[in-house]
């Protein structure tokens, strides 16, 4: 019977892992941010030594690039100005690139201070580590393995995208999930990952909750974006970029 257990186990683990590479389409080192361009029907990964590359959406790398020495933990395309905005881990900054030449523009840095208390706390464990954003804010969210009101929630912070230089915290989202590790806005919808749980989260901003928490195949969810093909993509951590029907999942 026991050896019955182990083989229907060890089938189940070789099956999923088999399906994860079904949708692999990219080798990206450290991949650990994403989003979808309609400018240029391309993906944008960011990778933790600060380096960017362009995908086609079926995973050939177009383009990579060393944008400096930065921890880069996300990434969100910005289609009216052709501009990527990464989210730099460590420094609390926003790194403002122009799509076409991958140019670094400027940063935007963060006050980490929020009615009196600190939202973004930074350290080897904690940070910045997710970044998408709507007509008015970006939203980006603080890496944690705790709740608010600790000392070091996992929140998403709301940023009046007309900040220049510096900005201040103009709201937070207290979604109650943790770890979020990537950000994705789409159909007018706030998507989470969460890298410790293996979740994909909807959230309505309108009505500040949760409509639903999804299970994910089990990879270092870094990352979450949507093309306008019916396609969702996830950065993983490991190395990988992967493509799904928007249809396994939503």
């Amino acid at each position: 019977m026991k050896y019955i257990f182990y083989v229907l186990i060890t089938f189940f683990f070789l099956n999923a892992c088999f399906a994860n590479e079904n949708h692999v389409i990219a080798n990206v080192p450290e991949a650990s941010g994403i989003c979808y361009s309609k400018y240029s029907d391309t993906l944008f990964v960011a990778n933790d030594e600060g380096r960017v590359y362009e995908l086609s959406p079926k995973g050939k790398i177009l383009r990579k690039k060393r944008l400096g020495n930065y921890d880069l933990e996300g990434v969100a395309c910005d289609e009216k100005k052709a501009q990527l905005y990464f989210a730099i881990e460590g420094s609390d900054d926003i790194l403002v690139v122009k799509q076409k030449r991958l140019k670094v523009i400027k940063k935007i840095n963060i006050n980490r201070e929020y009615k009196g208390r600190t939202l973004l706390v930074k350290d080897k464990k904690r940070g910045l580590e997710g970044i998408t954003m709507d007509d008015k804010y970006f939203y980006l969210s603080n890496q944690s393995e705790r709740k608010y009101p600790r000392s070091d929630p996992s929140v998403i912070v709301k940023i009046d995208r007309s900040s220049r230089k510096k900005a201040d915290i103009k709201d937070m989202i207290d979604h109650k999930q943790l770890d979020i590790a990537g950000l994705a806005m789409h159909h007018g919808y706030l998507y989470m990952v969460s890298d410790t749980e293996n979740n994909l989260i909807k959230y309505d901003i309108k009505r500040d909750k949760v409509v639903w928490v999804k299970a994910l195949p089990d990879f270092a969810q870094e990352g979450v974006t949507f093309d306008d093909q019916g396609y969702i993509y996830f950065a993983d951590d490991n190395g990988r970029v992967l493509k799904y029907p928007e249809t396994d999942f939503i």
